[in-house]
């Protein structure tokens, strides 16, 4: 990778991101783990078996597995840990961060710590199944000719919105409707789902857009999109299937009030020029 300016990429930061080496995974796995030490296993089970077949399967495809305990208090990390010595830590690396950094710093250290040249972020509960990555990576494959390389692809549960409403409360379908409208009106356009924890990106496109990420709780995304947007980067939304699953779920009212508070700094901000974007050089 090449040498970037300071300005662009903090010293705190530029340091997690490895160079380009002669050999790098097709892909490179995500997965951030607050406290489910229950839920690690099901997924790593389905995403490493879906995985080696598909390496069976295709001599040239290669992948890594990285796994962020973010500060858990459940021996998380010992669980991710027998994967590793499973199927070797060129294929499965585990990051432990001593103290809880909330989901967006979390992926962050991931994304800087990753060697894939497509880089997918995945949650750990399972609610999205592994293979519907495939849809992923043609939605990211209709985006070409990527400019310089970036493009971003979107999972989304947008298509089961009237399936969702059905089953909530008219409290949180409330409070749903509210967050995507201010989405839409301080940040985001034309992305209906901002939140599905399901994306795929091009390592160049993680590189740009992490390199200025400031928000690292639940509202990462929104700011992670509005970045992508902002440096014109092509984005796809591709629907996805999703189960709810029991326990993933936010306290409903003060994480949509902490939500709404970190969109309005996301836009307040970079409006006001305390936070800038500032496209990074190319990686090499």
């Amino acid at each position: 990778m090449k040498k970037r300016n300071s300005s662009s990429m903090p010293k705190a930061r530029r340091k997690y991101y490895p160079a380009s080496g002669t050999h790098l995974p097709n892909s490179c796995l995500l997965l951030c783990l607050p406290t489910m030490k229950r839920n690690v296993p099901v997924m790593m089970d389905e995403a490493l078996n879906y995985l080696e077949k598909r390496q069976k399967q295709d001599s040239k495809f290669t992948y890594e597995v990285i796994v962020v305990d973010d500060g858990s208090q459940d021996q998380t990390s010992k669980v991710a840990f027998k994967y590793s010595q499973k199927y070797g830590s060129d294929k499965v690396r585990v990051i432990t961060l001593v103290q809880n950094r909330g989901k967006g710093g979390a992926v962050r250290m991931g994304v800087f710590s990753s060697r894939g040249e497509k880089i997918l972020m995945a949650d750990a509960d399972g609610a999205t199944k592994f293979p519907d990555v495939e849809k992923l990576e043609k939605g990211l494959s209709a985006l070409q000719p990527w400019p310089d390389q970036m493009a971003i692809a979107c999972g989304s549960r947008a298509h089961l919105e009237k399936e969702s409403i059905a089953q909530r409360s008219y409290f949180r379908t409330l409070l749903m409707y509210g967050f995507h409208f201010l989405v839409w009106f301080l940040c985001v356009k034309g992305i209906r789902d901002t939140q599905c924890g399901f994306k795929l990106l091009t390592r160049e496109a993680a590189a740009q857009t992490f390199s200025s990420l400031h928000i690292e709780r639940w509202a990462f995304d929104v700011e992670l999109l509005y970045i992508a947007q902002f440096l014109k980067i092509p984005i796809a939304e591709v629907a996805v299937n999703w189960t709810e699953i029991e326990g993933s779920k936010l306290v409903p009212f003060w994480s949509w009030l902490q939500m709404g508070k970190d969109l309005l700094f996301i836009r307040l901000r970079y409006l006001m020029g305390a936070w800038r974007i500032e496209p990074t050089r190319k990686v090499s």
